[in-house]
């Protein structure tokens, strides 16, 4: 009965520890939270100082609105799932770096709402067709939690521990929403290393 009972809790501790691994990036971060804008706030910034443009700086995990050169707002990121370098090829896991628009939005998103980027530009599709593949596309700013999850209270602030995407820029539902509401589509978005 013993090694019956310690072989099941040996067995427990193996397939806790395989669970943990394979979702430990999926984990809660503690990144900094700021005070979310009121729609006051945002209505007075789309009246006073609209988003000209957006800056993600991949190795600082950063998102930034700007009006011009002044920083209106700064969002914490995740990135796809293998962030060094940029995106070449569908499903490489690499979020695009370079200058591109944002083109269009899509409020039914999978996940909660989403920015589509304009990638891949002439020369993105041109290289992966001189190596045979597809550049891939589908590239878009959004939120952290599945739309079917969104009715958790904590969903709204939840943000992975770890780079996850498939390529996309991640950031949580309630950043979303200032995103949404404050970035007009045809805006710049500049995605540096």
């Amino acid at each position: 009965m013993k090694l019956g009972l310690a072989v099941g809790f040996a067995l427990l501790i193996v397939l806790v520890g395989l669970a943990f691994y394979k979702f430990e990036k999926f984990l809660p971060s503690s990144t900094e939270s700021h005070k979310p804008l009121s729609i006051a706030d945002i209505q007075r910034l789309n009246q006073t100082k609209p988003v000209t443009s957006i800056d993600v700086y991949k190795s600082q995990r950063v998102l930034q609105l700007k009006h011009h050169d002044a920083l209106i707002r700064s969002y914490p990121i995740r990135l796809g799932f293998d962030p060094i370098g940029h995106k070449q090829f569908e499903g490489d896991g690499k979020t695009p770096e370079g200058s591109y628009t944002i083109d269009w939005r899509n409020p039914q998103s999978a996940y909660y709402k989403s920015l589509h980027i304009s990638y891949p530009n002439t020369k993105d599709n041109a290289y992966a067709e001189q190596h045979q593949k597809s550049a891939g596309g589908d590239v878009m700013i959004h939120g952290t939690v599945p739309k079917r999850a969104t009715s958790f209270a904590a969903s709204a602030n939840y943000m992975p521990r770890k780079d996850w995407t498939l390529g996309c820029i991640a950031v949580t539902n309630a950043d979303m929403d200032e995103i949404w509401s404050l970035v007009p589509n045809n805006t710049k978005i500049n995605i540096y290393p």
